[in-house]
């Protein structure tokens, strides 16, 4: 007898939760997918603050089919000069404040993550990370690592040595960074921990801290990146530059693409003691690469940013009800928080039900992300800002009819 995808997903994929969405996806465009029964879903997450441009946007599934009749994989990461590497490269440059202009092209956060660790041990010869509290960096061993949160860290140790943990947006815990400190990570904009938003006078005394004591400061912008904020990279918003910046998700247009970037200076010392001192294989992948300069120009070219205010303003606007506590954000990374995690789950299982997708954060399980790609439309806003009041409106009759 066939087995069924669903049967076949279950006997054959590697399963990270005992309970997975299991929704049968067959089609996606703009913001929308298509479930194998023609159900349509509004994806509300963006895979995640991946899909920025929309999925299967025509100018990046053109530019996709271009490259890959040219060529794919040719040969490991940096021995071979590639077009769309190259001019990908120059463009993320234009894009970045001054100083921030050698890129490493590898798949994916996690990989960039692990490449900014490497980077800052060897550039400053020392081996302490600071990072901060409910921040997210990834799940390989290094970025791991970075995490506060023991309960995920627990049955994977002995992890990376050294590593210590201050509050986000907390100026007293900036005097832990020392001379012994290699480098700082943080989100701009924390992501797994609810959207939180620092001031703009810890970002300022972060960087001078950093300065004082010889300290790389390293921004992850791997949700933040590439517009998600209503700023391309949401350093602009603050004016505090970085020595190391992180990007994935939202940069491939939704291929597998991440990189890490910070001066030719400070990149070189991978080139010596030991030569190679990073390698990757499929890093910076042509088609990638060509993916994600499309979605690039068609960030710029459409004006997204430009009309991201409005849409931001429209979201806050319609979500108001009794039960949402609070809604916070900038642009399209928005986090909508309800009473319980109890309230949030009934939430996002109704909406699904109902065609609406949406999601939780990893430390503040008590609050909705809603992540839509950056094309979405006025009309697609108030549909989906509908349904969620409507799921609203049932689970408040269903709990005063019980």
């Amino acid at each position: 007898m066939l087995l069924s995808e669903r049967e076949l997903f279950l006997n054959h994929l590697a399963q990270t939760s005992d309970a997975p969405v299991l929704l049968e996806i067959i089609a996606a465009k703009g913001c929308n997918m298509y479930d194998k029964n023609g159900k349509k879903y509004i994806d509300m997450i963006s895979g995640i603050a991946v899909s920025n441009v929309g999925h299967a946007h025509p100018k990046v599934v053109k530019a996709v089919q271009k490259q890959s009749e040219k060529y794919m994989h040719l040969m490991v990461y940096g021995e071979y000069i590639q077009s769309p590497q190259v001019q990908f490269a120059k463009a993320l440059s234009d894009s970045l404040p001054e100083g921030l202009e050698s890129i490493y092209f590898v798949n994916s956060g996690s990989e960039a993550i692990e490449g900014a660790m490497k980077l800052a041990k060897r550039y400053t010869g020392r081996s302490q990370i600071i990072a901060c509290k409910d921040a997210y960096h990834g799940s390989t061993h290094g970025a791991l690592s970075l995490e506060s949160h023991e309960e995920a860290k627990r049955n994977f140790r002995p992890l990376l040595p050294d590593i210590n943990h201050i509050e986000f947006n907390q100026l007293a815990d900036l005097q832990l960074i020392t001379n012994k400190t290699a480098a700082v990570f943080i989100e701009p904009i924390q992501g797994e921990g609810g959207i939180n938003i620092p001031t703009q006078n810890y970002l300022t005394t972060l960087r001078e801290r950093c300065n004082e004591t010889g300290t790389l400061l390293v921004y992850d912008e791997v949700q933040t990146g590439f517009g998600r904020t209503g700023k391309f990279w949401a350093l602009e918003h603050f004016g505090v530059v970085p020595d190391i910046l992180v990007c994935a998700k939202g940069m491939g247009g939704g291929m597998p693409l991440g990189a890490f970037i910070a001066s030719a200076e400070v990149m070189h010392v991978l080139t010596y003691q030991p030569v190679l001192g990073h390698i990757t294989t499929f890093g910076g992948h042509p088609v990638c690469c060509a993916a994600g300069f499309a979605a690039l120009k068609v960030i710029k070219k459409e004006k997204l940013l430009t009309k991201m205010v409005k849409k931001e303003a429209l979201f806050r606007k319609l979500l108001v009800h009794d039960k949402i506590v609070e809604v916070r954000g900038k642009g399209l990374m928005l986090a909508v928080e309800f009473e319980s995690s109890q309230y949030r789950e009934k939430v996002v299982l109704t909406a699904r039900s109902k065609g609406l997708i949406i999601d939780w954060f990893l430390f503040r399980e008590n609050s909705i992300r809603l992540a839509p790609p950056l094309v979405i439309k006025k009309k697609e806003i108030r549909q989906a800002c509908k349904i969620l009041m409507e799921v609203i409106e049932e689970i408040e009759n269903k709990s005063i009819m019980n």
